[in-house]
């Protein structure tokens, strides 16, 4: 008897969403095929996703290891083994996909994801995050003619991951506000400045895609050459509090501006005023978690500058000087250090010294005179009341001018209505992108080290890591979609009912799931009716990979 025991766990649901967003036909298209080929560049793409979602630590360098005991040709098709996916046919499909345009490529998925899965394009969300890498990626001085892409420069900058000591390349993402689905990818330099690059990434985003609704991005949009480069595109970013207009508002808005929030916990304020030369709203957002976090963090900040101040104080208090007029010099330098106390009860005390030991006699002069400082130091109220008066507040601009509250009429020619709430709601979905980082940083997903020769082949990585996501997000939108519309709830990792479950721990459920294959007939083993209930939500393509259908 023959018997073949193979691991398929969560990989028959990243398949089945693969398929149905039709990458493998679409990298095919884009890259073309050989027919000598063993495997098509649509199914090596294919591969690299089921290895980038395997939640394993078998990263892209271990390729071919991490298919020996998977169902691959389950998975990938027939004929298809693991000997064939090895590092060089990797590399070879890497540098196809760089020389192509990897931002072109992408953005031809990302416009099959849309269609086939009815992606809302009404908000995107642009953000950045920087990749670090090991090795020392001297920059290739052959790119290649058939290049669609400038190599980037893979360099030390600013690391968001806090790891200065490695260089690093950054990566740009736009994602619709449905689902976080990514819908632009661009690799840029280590060193890049994202106010500089942002404006003009922008621009080509609503070219490619013709997009009409609002862009919302961080602070890092937010100038006024940015604004102004920004022209008739309708945005939403958050106000940099250094720019002293921003400041001066967060300051002196009266308490009665605010009003209480549809969003539990907040408090905004609207004011109309005009920066960069472009007329916009400000609305002024008070967060009450923010701001007991804030308070905390101020007390803090407080408490150690008053025990430096104060020693400073008490070593300035030691100190002798020859006349009076420098020990209040002194006092008065001392004070213009100060920024959040004031120094009181201040005096300079006259102290006469005497060139024997013991008390000297009555009418004993002198044979010296030095000053020293008297004086109390307090936490200036003033100050302490700004800073509190500041906690938790923070700075939203947008160009869209026309509100429920503001007649169109009275807002220009503006075909986008936004409330305050809703202005508010949309930069607090910005965190869709960067739980889309995080996912990406994550320690068993196959980007955590990058092992690559070339910027090239690490552009190309960059890629397939968009997809990796965009196949995530798609799966987990599909099945919680899917769950709200038959009101029904799967368990949480805690036990307790959801109808919005992690992508992450449906495939944790799915672990330890076999195909056993006895004399040419296949099975799926270990598959719980739990499994079965999970998968009718997440369409036949996955399904099938079950043998459910």
């Amino acid at each position: 008897m023959d018997i073949v025991v193979q691991t398929v766990d969560h990989l028959g649901i990243v398949a089945g969403i693969v398929d149905e967003l039709g990458v493998v036909e679409t990298i095919n298209e884009c890259l073309g095929q050989d027919p000598h080929e063993q495997i098509s560049a649509g199914i090596a793409v294919k591969a690299m996703i089921l290895n980038g979602l395997g939640f394993v630590s078998a990263p892209l360098y271990l390729f071919e290891q991490f298919f020996e005991s998977k169902a691959t040709e389950h998975l990938l098709g027939s004929d298809v083994l693991p000997q064939y996916l090895n590092d060089d046919r990797l590399g070879r499909v890497l540098d196809r996909l760089y020389q192509t345009g990897i931002t072109s490529v992408f953005l031809a998925i990302c416009l099959e994801a849309v269609k086939r899965f009815d992606v809302s394009c009404e908000r995107a969300h642009l953000d950045a995050t920087s990749m670090s890498v090991s090795g020392d990626y001297v920059q290739s001085t052959d790119t290649g003619s058939l290049a669609a892409t400038v190599p980037i420069q893979v360099c030390h900058g600013y690391s968001r991951d806090h790891r200065p000591d490695l260089k690093q390349f950054v990566m740009n993402l736009v994602c619709w506000g449905d689902g976080d689905i990514p819908a632009f990818l661009e690799l840029a330099d280590g060193n890049q400045s994202d106010k500089a690059r942002f404006a003009g990434l922008l621009g080509e985003f609503q070219q490619q895609w013709e997009f009409e609704g609002v862009h919302v991005a961080d602070s890092a949009l937010y100038s006024a050459d940015n604004v102004q480069q920004l022209g008739s595109l309708r945005w939403i970013s958050r106000v940099p509090l250094t720019l002293a207009q921003a400041n001066a508002l967060i300051e002196d808005i009266d308490d009665s501006a605010f009003r209480p929030s549809q969003r539990d916990g907040y408090r905004i304020a609207e004011v109309c005023c005009t920066y960069g030369d472009v007329q916009q709203r400000w609305i002024v957002v008070e967060s009450s978690h923010r701001q007991a976090s804030d308070l905390k963090q101020w007390e803090k900040r407080c408490a150690k500058s008053t025990q430096r101040k104060q020693t400073e104080l008490d070593r300035l208090s030691h100190q002798p000087f020859a006349c009076e007029a420098d020990a209040q010099k002194a006092v008065e330098r001392f004070e213009k250090t100060l920024n959040y106390h004031l120094i009181t009860d201040s005096n300079i005390v006259k102290q006469a010294h005497y060139g024997h030991p013991g008390r000297p006699a009555k009418t004993a002069p002198p044979t010296s005179v030095s000053y020293h400082v008297q004086a109390t130091l307090t936490l200036d109220p003033e100050a302490d009341a700004l800073q509190r008066r500041r906690a938790g507040r923070f700075i939203l601009a947008t160009n869209v001018l026309a509100s429920p509250e503001i007649p169109l009429e009275e807002a220009d020619t503006d075909s986008i209505h936004l409330s305050t709430d809703e202005i508010l709601s949309e930069y607090k979905a910005q965190q869709g992108t960067e739980r889309g980082f995080r996912f990406l940083k994550d320690p068993l997903f196959f980007t955590s080290s990058v092992f690559l020769k070339s910027p090239e082949r690490i552009m190309a990585l960059g890629m397939i890591m968009g997809l990796c996501l965009l196949v995530y997000n798609l799966g987990q939108r599909q099945l919680r979609n899917a769950l709200k519309v038959a009101h029904e709830t799967l368990p949480n990792q805690l036990g307790k009912l959801t109808e919005t479950p992690t992508l992450r721990w449906v495939f944790q459920c799915f672990m330890a799931i076999h195909m056993v294959s006895i004399n040419g007939q296949q099975q799926i083993v270990n598959l719980t009716e739990n499994h079965r209930n999970i998968l009718r939500f997440l369409g036949s393509a996955s399904q099938a990979y079950y043998l459910l259908c």
